[in-house]
């Protein structure tokens, strides 16, 4: 038995469960918004690659009919996820700019592309850049 005939306790106290909690807490409220930024990030390339491809089904259009389209776009709309895929034809068929617009967890992000190449975030949640590019993480240019 020891010098108090006392037995040791086992467990915690009420103190060190709420410490425990506290620390946990913290964690998560600093963890979180990191991987929803993060998740969001994600999503993003998958529009800007079907983008890439749809310009690129539109110039193969245009090499082999000598327009983009009469009263539509030629090539079919590409669906990635969470983002809808627009064409508006310009110049009479000899111009077009594709738009992926987000919704549900990419709401407010939307990327362009044109005939020329140029691409640009025509909206961002953080800011559009002030050069034509495709920004994930908004304000300016990624590199």
């Amino acid at each position: 038995m020891g010098l108090s005939g006392k037995r040791g306790h086992r467990g915690i106290t009420l103190i060190e469960l709420m410490v425990a909690l506290a620390v946990v807490s913290v964690l998560v409220a600093v963890a979180m918004p990191s991987y929803r930024a993060y998740v969001v990030r994600s999503r993003l390339p998958a529009a800007l690659d079907a983008l890439t491809s749809y310009a690129t089904r539109l110039e193969q259009a245009y090499q082999d009919g000598g327009n983009y389209g009469v009263a539509n776009c030629v090539a079919s709309v590409p669906t990635p996820d969470n983002f809808t895929v627009a064409c508006a034809l310009g110049n009479n068929g000899q111009g077009f700019t594709a738009t992926a617009t987000g919704s549900g967890v990419v709401s407010g992000y939307a990327y362009s592309i044109d005939n020329l190449g140029v691409r640009r975030t025509v909206s961002h949640p953080r800011g559009v850049p002030a050069v034509n590019c495709w920004s994930l993480k908004g304000g300016s240019c990624d590199t």
